[in-house]
């Protein structure tokens, strides 16, 4: 069950605190009445707002004077990428797992948990167009998204230009490549990055990558899931650098 605060005021209070928050709902009525300070706010950390009917707010506050305002809290702490990537020691191998749009919390939730198993350094996923990690997706990780750093970037190109710039590979998977997992030499520093289950991972992120990736698909079926196919390719580089214990 996620927790909400309501009110302008205590929303500014748990940002000064360092509170994470997932997601701010206005009134659709007295939007113009979101105060300029928790706009600003909300603004400068980033956090995505959304205008809904006052019954919503009211639903989520169970009662309560929300003002015109309820926000979010997440169920966990995100990590800075930028810390991660200042902290690497350059001799270990490194791998981040990014999500480019999946929208299923089931999904993202699975992902995690082969992630913390497959040793990966960190889970990206932005805040803008993939699923939320909230409780069903931390059940569905099995726990493991509290063992495994997730970081959660404004938009997906803020963190692939962080990581080009730290030398990481860029790998997409993608149906269309000729280029099968098993035929691809992961470098030590490598990013792998998983796109929606409805369009695969979108062009203009397949622009910057080094390399697209594929599953060699034998049966009628003609894709994977996306947390079935994250999990195969995460473990074909567990395979190539000898990660295993």
């Amino acid at each position: 069950m996620a927790d909400y605060i309501y009110g302008s005021r205590s929303i500014i209070e748990a940002l000064d605190a360092g509170q994470t928050l997932e997601k701010v709902f206005v009134d659709q009525e007295h939007q113009s009445d979101l105060s300029k300070e928790l706009y600003n706010r909300l603004k400068e950390a980033r956090i995505k707002w959304s205008t809904v009917p006052v019954q919503k707010l009211e639903s989520l506050a169970k009662g309560g004077n929300h003002q015109g305002v309820v926000a979010r809290v997440s169920a966990i702490e995100f990590a800075d990428l930028e810390t991660i990537l200042d902290g690497l020691n350059e001799s270990d191998p490194v791998t981040f797992l990014i999500t480019d749009g999946v929208t299923d919390v089931r999904n993202l939730g699975a992902m995690i948990r082969t992630a913390s198993c497959t040793g990966v350094t960190a889970v990206i996923v932005p805040a803008i167009g993939n699923a939320p990690i909230n409780m069903d997706a931390i059940k569905t990780s099995a726990g493991a998204a509290y063992t495994v750093p997730i970081c959660r970037p404004a938009h997906i190109k803020d963190a692939l230009f962080q990581l080009q710039a730290s030398e990481v590979t860029l790998c997409a998977a993608s149906e269309k490549s000729d280029s099968s997992i098993y035929e691809h030499e992961f470098t030590p520093r490598t990013a792998i990055i998983m796109g929606s289950e409805e369009r695969g991972v979108h062009k203009s992120v397949l622009g910057m990558c080094d390399a697209r990736l594929r599953l060699p698909i034998v049966g009628p079926i003609g894709s994977l899931n996306v947390s079935v196919a994250a999990g195969a390719i995460l473990f074909e580089r567990v395979r190539q650098l000898n990660l295993s214990k």
